[in-house]
């Protein structure tokens, strides 16, 4: 194997190592037979998010600020020029990638990622066109920025998805600050829906309600870092970190409020209750589709369909963080049957997952030297 030679002055002012092609795998029994799982690429700056081209080459981002072209077979291009600067401290910095609908004709690359101002930060979303020698992103512009600014450097959740008519979805965290999950009049601690330049649809459920901000689609959430468009129904799924306990998965609809801080299945990292909080459920509040008592710490969030494994199609995977594994989800209709916990021998922690179309998984770990697999038949 062969190092992609170079190095790399980062926003945050590190010198980071390239990242260097590899192949490597390994087999791993699972309920549904054996699975092959093949290192990609590795040395990658804390990986975060990755989507795919048309080509079947992806972009990943690293969180203290670059963007790189990956290849199918894990050639690492270098940082694309053009992006925004990023607040990469503590939980923040380039965060989400993710495509136009439209990408094949209008070539749009939308980024989520932690920006500063007003002596704190927050999560932004901006959007520019790849260019066609795929070095750069070119006419950058800012689309949607969380307001008001109240991170100190937590919880900026941001994951990006488009539904079928082409409303853009941001998920955000609550910026550590958990009354404002529930305070309309804020951006923290919400989904939102906008269009895709940005503006805000007119049928938005707080469009023209005084004190809310009509971006708002759901809210009462803590960290979001999981949210995929289901394949078969259309429905946007999202999932969130508890505090000590209480990671959830929800299916957020119009309007609705999903409980932080009011209702959680966790407590407070020091170990006494979250002082908001009324239980694990709470009046006019909707409860957790499906919830994690002890928090696996989950990020990335892929459904499986049409797959190579077919007894995987259908199913629903999410990574974890502070168990580190891949994490497995059978569904029956909407319904979560069954769970099972995967790599666990890898020792990673997942921070992505995304279904790639060769019909593979493919996972981010989230290390100084990250890594790019990708999970397949054996």
């Amino acid at each position: 194997m062969t190092p992609y030679a170079a190095t790399l002055a980062l926003a945050a002012g590190a010198v980071f190592a390239a990242p260097a092609y590899a192949a490597e795998a390994q087999t791993v029994s699972t309920e549904r037979g054996e699975v092959r799982v093949t290192e990609l690429a590795s040395g990658l700056a804390h990986p975060w998010s990755l989507t795919f081209l048309p080509d079947g080459d992806m972009l990943i981002t690293e969180r203290p600020g670059a963007l790189r072209q990956v290849s199918a077979t894990g050639e690492v291009g270098a940082p694309l020029q053009g992006l925004p600067a990023v607040h990469a401290q503590g939980q923040g910095g380039l965060l989400e990638v993710a495509l136009s609908p439209g990408f094949a004709q209008d070539r749009l690359v939308y980024l989520g990622y932690a920006e500063a101002g007003d002596g704190r930060s927050g999560t932004a979303v901006g959007r520019g066109r790849l260019n066609e020698a795929g070095t750069a992103i070119e006419d950058f512009e800012v689309i949607f920025r969380q307001e008001p600014k109240l991170s100190s450097g937590q919880h900026y959740g941001v994951r990006l998805a488009f539904d079928r008519d082409g409303h853009l979805f941001v998920a955000l965290g609550d910026n550590n600050q958990r009354p404002t999950a529930q305070e309309l009049d804020k951006l923290s601690g919400k989904l939102v829906r906008i269009n895709a330049d940005g503006s805000i649809p007119d049928d938005n459920p707080f469009t023209g309600k005084e004190g809310a901000r009509a971006e708002i689609w759901s809210y009462g959430h803590r960290n979001q870092q999981g949210m995929a468009l289901h394949p078969a129904t259309g429905v946007i799924w999202t999932h969130e970190h508890g505090p000590r306990g209480g990671d959830e998965i929800n299916l957020p609809e119009a309007g609705k409020n999903y409980g932080w801080p009011l209702a959680t299945h966790g407590i407070n990292y020091s170990g006494l209750p979250i002082p908001e909080a009324k239980g694990e459920e709470a009046p006019g509040t909707e409860p957790p589709h499906y919830v994690w008592k002890k928090s696996p710490a989950i990020s990335g969030m892929a459904f499986y369909q049409d797959g190579k494994l077919a007894d995987w199609n259908g199913n629903l995977f999410v990574g974890a963080l502070a168990t580190k594994e891949l994490i497995r989800l059978e569904l029956d209709g909407d319904k979560i049957v069954h769970e099972e916990r995967l790599l666990q021998s890898l020792g990673e922690r997942i921070r992505d997952v995304r279904f790639g179309p060769d019909g593979n998984l493919y996972l981010l770990t989230d290390a100084d030297d990250g890594r790019l697999l990708r999970v397949e038949p054996n």
